[in-house]
Parts: C-alpha cells; sequence; structure tokens
C-alpha cells in the first residue's frame, strides 16, 4: 500500500470494485498475504479508451466477410453487444462507421476455425503437427511438420512449416488441410529462409504453379499501376507512358478478373483465353444488368 500511495480502507474498496465487475480476485491473510489477480472462466468488463474501443469495432465489422467459416453471424453478434454498453459518444462514432463502410466482400475460400486454432497453438508451442493434405491434383497425404506461422495473404491462409519426412520447408493452404493434432512433442524452432514468414510466403507463391497465367496491357502509367497491387500480386512493366505490361497468375477467374478491374484503367488481356472468355461474359451481364 505504501508503493501504491493509497490506504487499507482504498485498496479493499478498489478490490471489491473489481470482483463487482467479474474479476476473479483471490486473496491470502497473514504477514506474506495479498491479493492476486486470477484467470476465470467468463470474460469479464474490460476497460477501453476511445481509439481501442473504435480499433475493436472497425475490426469487427470488416471481420464479417473474412476468411473464416462461420465468423460473419459471430462477429456482428459481438459489435451489438459491444454497441450496448459504449459510452454514447462513441456509440455514434461506430454507428457512423456502419453506415458509411461496407463489409469485406466474402473470401473466396474459407477454413474451419477449429482448423485455424488447432494450427495456431501448434506455432505458439512449438509443437509437431500432423495432418492430412490435399494438393492441387487430389492426391491425399499424411504430414508431419514443425509449424513456424501462419500467414494471411491472398485472402487464404497458409502454413508455413518444416516437412519433417521430405526435410525441407512447406507451404500448406489451410482449407486443404483436415484432421491436424498436435503430438505433444516439442521442437526448437528453425530460422526460416530469408528471415520472414511473409517474403518467404510470397516467394513461394510466385514460383508455384497455378491453373492461369495471365498477361495483359494496361492503359496507364507503370508507376500508377503498382500502387494499385499488393506485394506478391503480379510484375508491372512499363510501355511507354501511358501504358504498362501486367502479368499475374491464380486459380480463380472470378479473383483475376477482380484484380484487372481493380486496376482502374483500361486494359486488353492477350493471356490465357479462359480469362478472355470470363470477362466477355461478365461484360454481357453486366450490359444487361444496365441495360
Amino acid at each position: 500500500m505504501t508503493r501504491l500511495g493509497v490506504s487499507e480502507r482504498t485498496l479493499r474498496r478498489d478490490i471489491d470494485r473489481l470482483r463487482g465487475l467479474g474479476y476473479e480476485v483471490s486473496s491470502i491473510s497473514g504477514p506474506a498475504g495479498g491479493y492476486q489477480l486470477e484467470a476465470g472462466s467468463d470474460i469479464p468488463p474490460l476497460l477501453f479508451d476511445d481509439e481501442e474501443a473504435m480499433a475493436i469495432a472497425l475490426g469487427l465489422l470488416t471481420a464479417a466477410g473474412g476468411t473464416i467459416e462461420g465468423m460473419e453471424e459471430t462477429s456482428l453478434r459481438a459489435l451489438a453487444k459491444m454497441e450496448q454498453v459504449l459510452p454514447p459518444r462513441i456509440r455514434r462514432r461506430v454507428t457512423t462507421l456502419q453506415t458509411a463502410i461496407v463489409p469485406l466482400a466474402r473470401a473466396w475460400v474459407t477454413v474451419d476455425p477449429e482448423i485455424l486454432t488447432t494450427v495456431a497453438q501448434a506455432c505458439r508451442d512449438h509443437e509437431r503437427l500432423r495432418f492430412d493434405y490435399t494438393s492441387r491434383d487430389g492426391e491425399r497425404t499424411e504430414r508431419n511438420v514443425e509449424p513456424h506461422q501462419l500467414v494471411s495473404i491472398h485472402q487464404r491462409w497458409y502454413l508455413l512449416a518444416f516437412d519433417r519426412d521430405r526435410d525441407d520447408w512447406r507451404t500448406f493452404r489451410l482449407d486443404r488441410l483436415s484432421s491436424p493434432w498436435a503430438t505433444r512433442m516439442v521442437f526448437t524452432p528453425r530460422p526460416i529462409p530469408g528471415g520472414s514468414a511473409a517474403e518467404y510466403m510470397e516467394r513461394s507463391l510466385r514460383s508455384m504453379p497455378t491453373r492461369y497465367q495471365v498477361v495483359a496491357t494496361v492503359h496507364a502509367p507503370a508507376v500508377e499501376v503498382r500502387r494499385r497491387i499488393r506485394p506478391g500480386e503480379g510484375s508491372v512493366d512499363s510501355l511507354g507512358r501511358d501504358r504498362c505490361s501486367f502479368r499475374t497468375q491464380g486459380d480463380q477467374l472470378e479473383w483475376l478478373a477482380f484484380q484487372l478491374i481493380w486496376l482502374g484503367a483500361d486494359f486488353q488481356v492477350h493471356e490465357p483465353p479462359e480469362l478472355t472468355e470470363y470477362l466477355s461474359e461478365l461484360a454481357s451481364r453486366v450490359e444487361r444488368a444496365v441495360s
């Protein structure tokens, strides 16, 4: 109490207030006694400042279109509960956010939250992990890996791990992973090649064969197009002051079409013919919608 600069009465009153809010506080009497904050089974009220409350509300709002299966409705329920206890000044700001922001479009691929949790815990605890994995061509194998990090990129979740059977690093798409279980065998983390899981993941995706290889000409300066794409999404080469070549790759025609439209400029697709056909069908649907 001397270190806190308060009286014993004040300290006891503050402890009673914490208990009244739902926090588990244990006490030990005697000369060596004191108070200890315990981890409870329920989540007690938390105290956030204005900016923290806004950050949480924005995160819940955008999670409604995230890549984790089943989290959309849960996120909206959590946001509704949060709004009920917010001060009026913060509630008005959150309401403004809801009316001004459209949640992100649903990802092409979602993952099971239980799988995501199991893999994340194995990464955290440095436990070897076993799971069944289905490759792009449908081959099913059992994997024994040392999981290092999860990476969310291009609307998908990936696991970066060291494959013990292949004695090399591998990346695994979580939506192709099933029946994961931690072996309780602890490993010592290895240095990630290049030092960064995100950079390794981007290099791996660029070198990974995909179904479609896109080549297009974009009628905009290369510097402007580069600002519109995220790292690892494609390469841009200048063809003059107002034109550039754009190359990318992927497995979904819908996502590739969105990437090109998102560039915000006229473009011509040279490869692949499947994307040209898909864009033609899309243009016809749009024309019918506005005619």
